[in-house]
């Protein structure tokens, strides 16, 4: 118990540490997906055959996206659910212009049973960013 007393700042950052160490597993079980970069998303892609997803809007898909993506705006994604139930148990690749739609767009398809989710970590502007081609 004296141990325990004197040591009491130690103990509070090793539970810190230890929680800061879980969060991102956390994080990806409630959001219902796994965020990847730009050169994960590439790998994914090229070696898994990824479905992109692009889940902006029909603008800002044409003013550029990647190659072979397909765009299904998110606030019209739940009427399209079944044109994708297909791809139930494949790799999807869900991308928006930062990250932000597209993770409420996985929490979507994981509700409705899409088992493997990647959501593009930084969107369309981190892929820019990596210097990484769009297609207009």
């Amino acid at each position: 118990m004296k141990f325990l007393t004197q040591n009491l700042w130690l103990i509070g950052l090793a539970i810190g540490s230890g929680a800061m160490l879980l969060w991102p597993m956390l994080r990806r079980g409630a959001a219902g997906a796994a965020d990847v970069s730009p050169s994960e998303a590439v790998m994914l892609i090229n070696r898994e055959n990824a479905l992109i997803l692009d889940v902006r809007n029909e603008t800002e898909f044409a003013s550029g996206h990647i190659a072979e993506a397909r765009n299904i705006p998110v606030a019209q994604l739940d009427t399209q659910l079944a044109s994708l139930a297909k791809y139930k148990d494949k790799p999807l690749l869900i991308n928006c212009q930062g990250g932000v739609r597209s993770a409420s767009a996985c929490a979507m398809l994981k509700k409705n049973g899409f088992a493997r989710l990647y959501n593009l970590k930084g969107g369309i502007n981190a892929w820019t960013q990596a210097n990484m081609p769009v297609v207009k």
